[in-house]
């Protein structure tokens, strides 16, 4: 380690063998620098099928294709002949596409160094082989790579949050659900600023959760999954100089909200302006920020000894200690969403901002959306891997209750301020607020000398910890 703090960068004596050992490495889950395709591929591969180099590059041959079969039937007369019983060949461009296609795409970019310009001599060739070459040239007809990126990038995006994102989530939130029903009546010691407080109820805690969740995947239902889609500086110049008699716009609109199913941005640059992107990524900030929260509770509680762990035969908590059974699914969570949090921040800080009509920031910034959708992923499956673990401590929180007769007093006080009583607020302050323990036996003697009614000393004594829990059903 210290050969590379020696001056004059002194070479290390082990720098041969880390140059042979890079030689032989091939990328695998053992090789690759992100954990997202290393360790934690096999629990996030689900996001391959959309973020991957050749996921992004089967949809934007999807929309390539799509546009140029709405060219067809628009028709162009040009393309008047064409022979509608070939959509479906040409679908299959992208629908049997393969890693094989994927690799021939690169092979063309490694000459072309122009990643959409690849695709599209793809598809020339597939035009060549089908016999339709005279209308190759209709392909990518009057557009610019951002009107195929603007339009490839959301759609996956889209398509992975309703395929992928939303189930899990949903399992996530169904789960929650389960518990709050199953631990609906459970009394729990509440705690305001570390201290003991008021008493709740498990389940009445859980729903907290659950309803900043439900009212967050609301929002994310609102927020339009854009697309611009208008030629090199998004006023359709190319397709209105070659054909001024079309309605450019209006086919635009159609093809890009009920061809795609996206939403289509009527007035842009060369590129979206990701304004609706940025509410997106956001959104599911916000998310994963009420996950944070949850994560800590419930670890918070675990080490108060409320819920204990499922034990797997075989497990270790500690290399150096045998007992422990360490919450590491909520930390694992906590640590991922962290994680997804900061890229999401920076995308939705970043990708609204481009030069003037364009500049090429977002486009290396927008590849790697998928790795804070990964890791997002990750965080749902370790809390609801943990949240399966746990086992309610009943005892531990009945004992809790028990020791904090204390938090009694408000009720005490708050009844006797409703009865007329003389400064009750100060009188349950002189006996509480001090070093001492305030048991049931302590506040019994406090109500026995108040001057009340003694059917309103009955009421008062049957107040406790465990019946002082609110309104069941809020």
């Amino acid at each position: 380690m210290g050969c590379f703090l020696l001056p004059k960068f002194k070479k290390c004596k082990f720098a041969a063998f880390n140059t042979n050992t890079t030689r032989l490495m091939s990328l695998s889950a053992l090789t690759a620098i992100s954990p997202i395709d290393g360790r934690y591929h096999s629990k996030a591969n689900e996001f391959s099928a959309f973020y991957s180099e050749a996921a992004l590059i089967k949809y934007r041959l999807r929309v390539e294709v799509e546009y140029f079969i709405s060219l067809c039937e628009l028709p162009l007369p040009q393309l008047e002949d064409f022979d509608s019983d070939l959509y479906g060949s040409l679908r299959d461009i992208y629908l049997k596409f393969d890693n094989k296609d994927a690799q021939k795409i690169k092979d063309i970019e490694s000459i072309t160094n122009h990643d959409v310009k690849a695709v599209e001599y793809f598809i020339k060739e597939r035009f060549d082989k089908l016999k339709i070459s005279k209308y190759k040239e209709f392909i990518h007809f009057a557009l610019t790579s951002q009107d195929i990126n603007n339009t490839a990038t959301p759609l996956l995006i889209k398509e992975s949050v309703e395929e992928v994102y939303v189930p899990n989530y949903m399992e996530l939130l169904d789960k929650l659900i389960s518990l709050k029903n199953e631990w609906a009546t459970i009394p729990l010691l509440a705690r305001t600023h570390g201290q003991a407080a008021s008493p709740t109820l498990l389940g009445k805690e859980i729903m907290v959760f659950i309803e900043r969740l439900e009212r967050q995947i609301g929002l994310l239902n609102m927020v339009p999954f854009s697309a611009k889609f208008g030629g090199a500086t998004g006023n359709f110049n190319a397709h209105h100089i070659a054909y001024p008699e079309i309605d450019w716009v209006s086919f635009s609109n159609d093809f890009v909200d009920n061809n795609l199913g996206l939403d289509r941005s009527q007035v842009t640059t060369q590129i979206e302006h990701y304004d609706n992107l940025a509410a997106l990524f956001d959104n599911l900030k916000r998310i994963n920020t009420i996950l944070i929260d949850l994560s800590r509770d419930v670890w918070t509680y675990i080490s108060m000894n409320y819920f204990k762990q499922k034990i797997k035969e075989g497990e270790v908590g500690s290399s150096a200690m045998p007992h422990k059974v360490n919450p590491i699914d909520f930390e694992n969570a906590e640590g991922n969403l962290g994680i997804a949090n900061a890229i999401f921040e920076h995308l939705s800080s970043k990708l609204p901002i481009s030069r003037l009509q364009r500049d090429l920031t977002d486009s290396t910034v927008l590849r790697n959306v998928g790795v804070p959708m990964a890791h997002t992923l990750l965080g749902f499956k370790s809390i609801l891997k943990g949240l399966n673990k746990l086992i309610l401590n009943e005892s531990a929180i009945h004992a809790d209750l028990d020791d904090n007769w204390v938090v009694v007093a408000e009720a005490i006080q708050t009844i006797l301020r409703k009865e007329g009583y003389p400064k009750p607020y100060e009188a349950l302050k002189e006996l509480t607020r001090t070093n001492s323990v305030i048991e049931k036996d302590t506040l019994a003697v406090f109500i026995e000398g108040l001057d009340i009614s003694d059917d309103l000393k009955d009421y008062l004594k049957g107040i406790s910890p465990f019946n002082y829990t609110g309104i069941e059903k809020l």
